[in-house]
């Protein structure tokens, strides 16, 4: 197995774990969840999970990564052999998430060729998209090539691949989502979306709100997936880890804010300020969105920089969970990184095959009620996810000493937020997780709706 390598600058690592937090939940779910619960509230509860909640799970998973220089199977167990169990989930949900994500990963690439090459207009027929993702090749293809694209980067190695792909994806992506934000604002009538997006208006109080909102900044910073856990094997001792997820923190929810200039405003342009407008997901992407485009001046241009921003957030995250599943593998077998890469990415394109075909020519193979695609994401987001990040904070919190943490984060600086890490994993952030695993079941089984 090739040497453990390392990041070669602090601000290659933000960036990368910055790529791997910033995806499609930041563009497609959280503007959404923003417009159903009252804007600028939302945003502000948001922030306040990101700072404490967010804070805490990032930190205990960097800083195992760093304390065992290992993946999350190997880094649990050198903890404690009793919860190597934690390991293999974080493993599995990458493993999982991987072959989807890069289906939508996908239909991506096919709207942003649509897009450049002049035919947006023909995206907002009715059963356009329906139509395209129940093609039982085309969408395949496309899988294939975004596997591609994401091998490409991660065969390269943590610094010659990993590192350069996210010090260029990155700040390109932020210039995109400024230029489109100030576009969208400009719209006529979009200055009523930025209102209620910034303004936090108490009577839109709801105890779902929070959920929703923790919910949000759960998935949307890639806890409980391996990747931070893995990330955090390749940091050096000197890196200062706090600083670190405080930057990684800003560079999400900044995204996610400016996600919201791009689309709130635009859609309520569109709509005439109705918020219910934003629906969820990829109808919002890949319906509601390419209408818009098309009322606006140059649709075809603006539609065509936003499918290139959001392939560039897809790419970034593909990157980090293709990066934790290789080094898992790596790690178990002795394997060199190439031999590792190259089954990871012929096993992500297969597996991934069920969940582009779910949504046409197997669309009536289910499994409890959910398509391939569905399935997996239920799997992986509602169960897997929380029930790995809550046991990470009963070891951390008390079945080791938190000091052992604690001791890993001031090898570098001093811990600044160190009361409220412990407090958080204790006792606080256990019962945030377990709100966020029953809400979460609860939705998929459609006894609430987000």
């Amino acid at each position: 197995m090739d040497k453990r390598s390392e990041f070669s600058s602090k601000i290659g690592f933000v960036l990368a774990a910055a790529g791997s937090a910033v995806g499609l939940g930041n563009i497609w779910r959280f503007p959404y969840l923003a417009a159903k619960y009252g804007g600028g509230l939302f945003l502000v509860i948001y922030l306040i999970f990101v700072l404490t909640l967010g804070f805490t799970i990032m930190t205990a998973e960097l800083a195992i990564g760093r304390k065992a220089q290992l993946s999350p199977m190997g880094a649990y167990r050198a903890l404690d052999k009793r919860f190597s169990f934690v390991g293999v989930i974080a493993s599995l949900v990458a493993f999982l998430i991987l072959p989807y994500y890069s289906v939508i990963g996908g239909w991506v690439i096919k709207y942003f060729l649509v897009f450049v090459s002049g035919g947006g207009v023909a995206t907002t027929g009715a059963d356009y998209f329906s139509s395209y993702i129940a093609k039982p090749i085309e969408p395949i293809i496309w899988q294939a090539i975004f596997v591609l694209a994401t091998t490409f980067v991660v065969i390269r190695g943590v610094k010659d691949g990993i590192e350069k792909a996210s010090k260029i994806l990155m700040p390109i992506l932020i210039v995109l989502s400024v230029f489109l934000s100030i576009y969208s604002i400009m719209q006529p009538g979009a200055m009523a979306g930025v209102w209620y997006f910034l303004y936090p208006d108490l009577a839109n109080f709801s105890f779902q709100a929070v959920l929703a909102a923790m919910g949000q900044m759960f998935y949307s910073l890639s806890l409980a997936m391996g990747i931070m856990v893995t990330y955090g094997s390749y940091l050096s001792k000197k890196d200062d880890l706090e600083t670190s997820v405080k930057q990684i923190e800003l560079f999400d929810a900044g995204i996610a804010i400016l996600a919201g200039f791009m689309i709130i405003p635009a859609v309520f342009a569109f709509s005439g300020g109705d918020p219910t407008a934003l629906n969820k997901g990829p109808g919002l992407m890949f319906v509601t969105l390419p209408k818009v485009f098309e009322t606006m001046g140059f649709g075809n241009v603006m539609g065509g920089v936003f499918f290139l921003l959001v392939l560039f957030a897809a790419l970034t995250s593909s990157i980090s969970l293709m990066e934790a599943v290789v080094a898992t593998v790596c790690d178990q077998f002795k394997w060199e990184r190439k031999k590792g890469v190259l089954i990871v990415t012929v096993l992500a394109i297969l597996i991934g095959i069920p969940s582009s075909l779910g949504q046409g020519v197997w669309s009536e193979v289910l499994i409890f009620g959910f398509n391939f695609l569905d399935f997996f994401d239920f799997i992986t987001n509602s169960v897997l996810m929380p029930v790995g990040a809550f046991f990470t904070c009963i070891l951390v919190g008390h079945v080791l000493e938190t000091k052992i943490i604690t001791d890993e984060v001031k090898l570098s600086s001093p811990f600044k937020r160190e009361k409220l890490f412990i407090i958080m994993v204790k006792y606080i952030a256990p019962l945030c997780i377990v709100a966020i695993l029953i809400s979460s079941i609860l939705e998929a089984m459609g006894v609430i709706k987000y």
